[in-house]
């Protein structure tokens, strides 16, 4: 069993020796194989690492050279994009120019243009502007002269006459005292009391107290500088002019029965008759003492308007009755206008009878003449014209009877 047992160790061990030594020529072998292997791997891979750094650096190079070109050919379509745009911008800028150099001059011709007719209008203006002081200057002349400005009146005072009132209504510069020279700016002829076509006669004067009433209007323009003394003295001058002014014209022209009881005074601006009646009492005083009254322009016209509407409702009833007597011969006239509308009917009713026995005879004709064979129109009037002319003088006389 030992021997066995020494044998059988010895197998092993032989056995394990020769497997150590097969696995190490198998490891050795191996590892031969796996450096070889390695090697070999190494060089591939060191091969295909250099193709791929040369395919690397072909392509480098093929991309450099392809980039070249594409940065040649972008800068060339730049530069050639780059002078089409200046080209074009240029244009542009010319034509900019051209439109802008044209709008300009338009809107300078225009702005010229219109400077120039605002400088016409300005010197005309300046024009106007002269003559409204030069006539500003003559009313200055007109209104600081008491005789030219007593004219203005007068004048004023003709035309409102002349205006509401027809010319048999009124006269101007009379005389309404017998044997005075003194003759009053106009008179209104008012209807007489006894229908003798005498008329009574009523006063008109105008009056303008310019410079006591500008002088009141200085004061009224510079009253808180002034002490009431003067302001009173002004006011007092005022009334005292417009009461000499009434005086003058009842001592003149005041004569019942020639004239009435009373006159009017015409002051020829609103202003100066809203001062008069602004003064306390001067308007009564003047009614009562001096039988005068005062109007301006405008109540002037109003009581004008009041006189006529008179006149005509006093001429109305003068003449009532011819009135009358006219609408009695129209009656009587329409009576006989009723006869001749009968007997023009009458005529008229045969008229139409006539024309209807003749429409009914030219129908007859009509009738046998569709047979006949018809002439020219020319030859046709020829021969019918000279009938036709005596029907028609014979349907004038017809007409004429009627």
């Amino acid at each position: 069993f030992d021997e066995k047992t020494k044998s059988l160790q010895e197998q092993l061990e032989k056995s394990a020796k020769d497997n150590r030594t097969e696995q190490a020529n198998s490891l050795k072998s191996f590892e031969e194989k796996f450096t070889q292997n390695v090697k070999e791997f190494n060089d591939l891979q060191k091969q295909k690492f250099d193709d791929l750094l040369n395919k690397q650096e072909q392509i480098k190079k093929d991309t450099e050279d392809r980039l070249k070109e594409i940065r040649e050919t972008v800068e060339s379509r730049l530069k050639t994009l780059q002078e089409d745009n200046n080209r074009k911008l240029e244009e542009m800028r010319k034509v900019v120019d051209e439109k802008l150099q044209e709008s300009v001059e338009k809107r300078f011709n225009e702005s010229f243009k219109l400077i120039s007719e605002r400088l016409e209008l300005v010197h005309k203006g300046l024009g106007e502007m002269q003559s409204l002081a030069s006539g500003v200057g003559d009313l200055k002349k007109v209104l600081t002269n008491v005789k030219t400005r007593g004219n203005l009146g007068e004048i004023q005072l003709g035309a409102i006459l002349e205006q509401i009132l027809s010319p048999e209504q009124y006269e101007q510069n009379a005389t309404v005292k017998k044997g005075s020279q003194e003759r009053v700016e106009y008179v209104i002829k008012l209807p007489g009391k006894d229908n003798d076509n005498k008329s009574l006669l009523l006063p008109i004067d105008s009056k303008f107290p310019n410079e006591d009433y500008q002088r009141l209007l200085e004061v009224y323009d510079n009253i808180a500088n002034l002490t009431p003394e003067t302001v009173k003295l002004a006011t007092n001058q005022f009334e005292s002019s417009v009461k000499k002014n009434a005086r003058d014209i009842k001592d003149k022209y005041i004569n019942p029965p020639v004239t009435t009881d009373f006159a009017i005074m015409f002051v020829p601006t609103e202003g100066l008759y809203a001062e008069i009646l602004r003064r306390t009492g001067l308007f009564e005083v003047l009614q009562r003492d001096f039988k005068i009254t005062v109007v301006g322009p405008t109540n002037l016209v109003a009581f004008l308007s009041s006189l006529q509407m008179g006149f005509k409702t006093l001429a109305i009833e003068k003449r009532s009755s011819e009135v009358w007597e006219i609408l009695s011969a129209v009656k009587t006239s329409f009576g006989k206008f009723g006869e001749v509308l009968a007997k023009t009917r009458k005529k008229l009713n045969e008229a139409a009878n006539v024309i209807e026995d003749a429409e009914k005879k030219s129908k007859t004709i009509e009738r046998k003449l569709r047979t006949v064979q018809e002439l020219p129109q020319e030859e046709a009037n020829a021969l019918l014209g000279e009938a036709i002319e005596v029907e028609q003088d014979n349907d004038q006389t017809d007409n004429d009877d009627i």
